[in-house]
């Protein structure tokens, strides 16, 4: 579908939603100047093509520059943080397809064995940047048929050109093991969790230790994890109706703001925004938050 594009807003601007026309998917478009995001990961997906400025992102193997032209690809549970690349910015539109619609797009377009993924980081890629585009369109413009369509050609012709099988699985070494012990219990005691000593501890290593085996494995180290997935956890309560303060304290944050400001480093959006279009959404779709 090819349509002009809408005016540029002045001052940043975020939306971050889903559409219920293409389950699985949620999208982000905004144009950020001052905002960073911190070091996290995504259980699912990430596809970004900026429209306009340029987006720096740190990733495990280095910095890349998206500008307008590239489509910027991280597979799940990579961690990356961003920021400007420029001091006016950068507008840009974000699919974060689920893993499961990922693979199931894969099945059907690819021969890819195995979890498919992508086997680079950022390509020059005009036409697929269009596309990325034009799913946010049609998801704006209500035309379902048009978004799931055009997300599906897009991930399908990002497999094709630059896909890849992800690493199977291997047994656990013994730092892995500890970094996994040590995740469980972060995950268990989410809002009271033990001291860097007491974690190493109960995981019998010394802190020095944990924190190696840890980042090794998460590639962050277990405080800058365990915000991140406080905030993975504080999304899905919003999803379900919780209220902010209820999410805050139920996943540890000291309080509201200390929630706020972490969600918005995290996913782009405060944490109210976030629950409005998610509200909006499940109206939209007949259903119920809860």
């Amino acid at each position: 579908m090819e349509e002009e594009a809408a005016p540029e807003r002045e001052g940043e601007w975020a939306r971050h939603w889903q559409y219920p026309g293409v389950p699985g998917l949620d999208l982000l478009q905004a144009r950020y100047v001052r905002h960073s995001f911190s070091r996290h990961s995504h259980e699912g997906f990430v596809v970004g093509a900026v429209r306009r400025g340029i987006e720096d992102v740190f990733l495990p193997e280095g910095t890349v520059r998206a500008r307008p032209g590239t489509v910027v690809m991280i597979n799940p549970e990579v961690p990356h943080s961003a920021k400007a690349g420029v001091p006016e910015g950068w507008v840009y539109s974000t699919l974060y397809p689920s893993s499961q619609l990922v693979a199931t797009i894969a099945e059907e377009t690819t021969t890819l064995r195995g979890t498919a993924g992508f086997a680079e980081t950022i390509v020059e890629d005009p036409d697929t940047a269009r596309l990325v585009h034009e799913v946010h369109r049609a998801a704006e413009a209500g035309n379902a048929l048009a978004a799931d369509s055009v997300l599906r050609v897009t991930v399908a012709t990002l497999l094709r050109r630059h896909g890849r099988s992800l690493p199977a699985r291997k047994p656990l070494a013994a730092g892995a093991r500890t970094a996994a012990a040590a995740k469980q219990l972060l995950e268990e005691r989410m809002a009271d969790p033990p001291s860097l000593e007491e974690l190493a501890q109960a995981v019998g290593v010394g802190p020095f230790a944990l924190l190696r085996a840890f980042k090794a494995a998460y590639g962050l180290p277990p405080h800058t994890w365990l915000t991140d997935a406080r905030v993975r956890r504080a999304r899905l309560l919003l999803d379900a109706g919780t209220t902010l303060a209820e999410a805050a304290v139920a996943v540890g944050f000291t309080d509201q703001p200390h929630l706020n400001r972490h969600f918005t480093r995290i996913v782009g959006v405060p944490p109210g925004a976030y629950r409005r279009e998610r509200a909006r959404t499940y109206k939209t779709a007949g259903g119920s938050p809860a």
